[in-house]
């Protein structure tokens, strides 16, 4: 049963973002990730996705690298094509890139672009079965994935057991609410969306798709977290989307703010 529900999921998911055109046969594709998407297509998303990595390159990892001094043993969970892994392979780090899809565009196998210039390990995996030794990482980064996950305190727990001493671990790109019910109407929206463009609900796994505020002190305190919360600015027309949501009567909009984790000693 749990082979088939990932099955579905796979499937369910491969099919929404092939349709989204995402992915390439062209490897300059891939190498001009995350600044600029040469199809044209989705353009807008990867601008939001290279104003958070920027702003990871400039405000997240310098503190991390300086604590070590020395390249970082770096989890890029939720890897996808694995644009990051090769930025931080470029930057002089060992990433192992982890992801449950394989697929030879949006996931795992796309990242055969990028081993001539950058090479780095690819393994498919799951969030709650990570295939690390205990205490064998410097840095878990949850790129645009961690959302994905069916119980935060599983998957936050896995990566307590494969973090370094003075390790750390950083939640991108993924939606953030000020109140519970605004993230699960978020997901209701998704849902419905999905079942009238596609007939069906991209909901086989039961994933929970957003954090909101009282979730993330309730995993602290559960877990023993300290979080450091970052806000990178988007740009004025994503700071004036929740005036534009309250003028229209809609929920409030996600934040994507840039969470750091580090677990007690």
């Amino acid at each position: 049963m749990i082979a088939e529900t990932r099955r579905r999921f796979l499937s369910d998911y491969i099919r929404i973002r092939h349709s989204e055109g995402r992915g390439s046969e062209d490897r300059d594709y891939y190498l001009a990730l995350p600044y600029r998407d040469i199809t044209g297509r989705l353009q807008d998303q990867w601008t939001m996705r290279a104003r958070s990595f920027r702003y990871l390159e400039r405000h997240v990892l310098p503190e991390i690298e300086r604590k070590f001094g020395r390249p970082l043993r770096i989890a890029d969970l939720g890897a996808g094509n694995c644009w990051l892994s090769y930025r931080m392979a470029l930057r002089g780090h060992h990433p192992v890139a982890i992801d449950i899809l394989g697929d030879p565009l949006d996931g795992l196998a796309a990242g055969r672009h990028y081993q001539a210039s950058a090479p780095f390990p690819r393994v498919n995996a799951e969030f709650d079965a990570l295939p690390f030794a205990s205490g064998s990482v410097d840095l878990a980064i949850f790129n645009a994935s961690i959302h994905y996950s069916t119980n935060y305190t599983v998957t936050l727990s896995e990566i307590r057991r494969c973090l370094a001493p003075g390790g750390s671990f950083v939640i991108v790109d993924s939606p953030i609410y000020r109140l519970r019910e605004h993230g699960e109407a978020m997901r209701r929206e998704r849902h419905q969306y999905f079942q009238a463009s596609y007939g069906f609900a991209s909901d086989a796994l039961p994933s929970i798709e957003f954090f909101d505020e009282e979730m993330l002190a309730e995993l602290g305190s559960a877990l023993e977290i300290s979080w450091q919360i970052h806000k990178p600015w988007y740009g004025w027309q994503w700071a004036m989307r929740p005036w534009k949501a309250r003028w229209k009567g809609a929920r409030p909009p996600s934040r994507f703010w840039m969470i750091c984790g580090r677990f007690a000693s």
